[in-house]
């Protein structure tokens, strides 16, 4: 396939016009599954798959993996603007920036507002399915949590994933059917820093039994499969938990991953001292519990996981 520059003068069909395209927005492990799941499923020749990169020199690589490669960066909204007409359906899995817009703006997310306004040019896409975190519902005290709850997000990085949904709700609201996934921890043997089998050798510690939360995760290939129902048959405007079925402590869930890799159970800290031991960023994911409730994903979507639980995940 030839690589389509954005800044390049390729027109934009009608969508009735030509095959379906997809145009994965953030291709790193989770868009690479969604493109495999396309490329080698029945129903390939009748869709063809692009991918957004900053960096010119993965161009030979995206292309030997049989996706059409578009240079553009989403920091740099003039680079954006022939994205619009492209794609049939977009799967945006791109995060905010790390520090948000900066100043007073420390909040919004940029990079989801250009890539909506990017989109708006011409022909809308069809369908577009955005990325978001389970974060954004904050800390629910161990609560079960639906789709409905309001959110609350208690970190910066949450705050933003906020703001990158009303983008995305703004985008819905002009004739693209949006679906929003609420994803937790990612996992799979096969991703970087995707099993806690590092952490585990390292001895990094967890909290004590009273102190502990709740935690949630998603096998990576359930995510890009997950992924790919909300873009075929998400409805209009709607949110999903993208998460398994598990319903496990942290403590617990480390606790099994190292029974199972044969590896030292962690030692437990109270929340107490916790600040003393372990990083910033760990400490923030422990200050959050809650249970996601992964009905909607199931129900609507048709969604069968092959990976239920989080132990049947590791065990596999």
């Amino acid at each position: 396939m030839s690589t389509v520059a954005l800044t390049s003068g390729l027109g934009a069909l009608p969508s009735r016009f030509r095959r379906e395209r997809l145009l994965i927005v953030g291709y790193g492990d989770v868009g690479q599954r969604v493109a495999c799941n396309l490329l080698t499923g029945p129903g390939a020749q009748r869709l063809r798959v692009l991918a957004l990169t900053s960096q010119p020199e993965r161009v030979g690589s995206l292309r030997a993996q049989g996706v059409m490669p578009l240079v553009g960066n989403l920091d740099h909204a003039a680079t954006l603007r022939r994205l619009s007409g492209l794609a049939t359906r977009v799967l945006h899995l791109a995060p905010p920036p790390g520090e948000g817009g900066g100043g007073a703006a420390w909040w919004r997310d940029p990079r989801t507002l250009a890539l909506a306004r990017a989109l708006r040019l011409r022909s809308l896409p069809m369908s577009l399915v955005y990325a978001s975190t389970s974060g954004v519902y904050g800390d629910c005290a161990g609560a079960r949590v639906p789709e409905t709850r309001t959110v609350a997000p208690g970190t910066p990085r949450a705050q933003r994933r906020v703001d990158a949904e009303r983008a995305v709700r703004h985008l819905g609201r002009a004739g693209v059917r949006t679906s929003i996934l609420r994803i937790p921890g990612i996992y799979a043997p096969d991703r970087e820093g995707g099993t806690p089998e590092a952490r585990l050798r390292k001895g990094t510690p967890v909290l004590v039994a009273q102190d502990d939360v709740y935690t949630n995760h998603i096998h990576a290939d359930d995510l890009a499969r997950a992924c790919l129902a909300a873009l075929w048959r998400g409805r209009p405007q709607r949110v999903y938990n993208a998460s398994d079925a598990s319903d496990m402590k942290m403590g617990d869930y480390f606790d099994l991953a190292a029974d199972l890799y044969g590896l030292p159970r962690p030692p437990r800290v109270p929340r107490s001292t916790a600040q003393d031991a372990l990083p910033v960023m760990l400490l923030s994911f422990m200050s959050e519990s809650r249970r996601l409730d992964n009905q909607r994903l199931l129900g609507e979507l048709g969604l069968r996981l092959r990976y239920p639980t989080v132990a049947a995940g590791l065990r596999a």
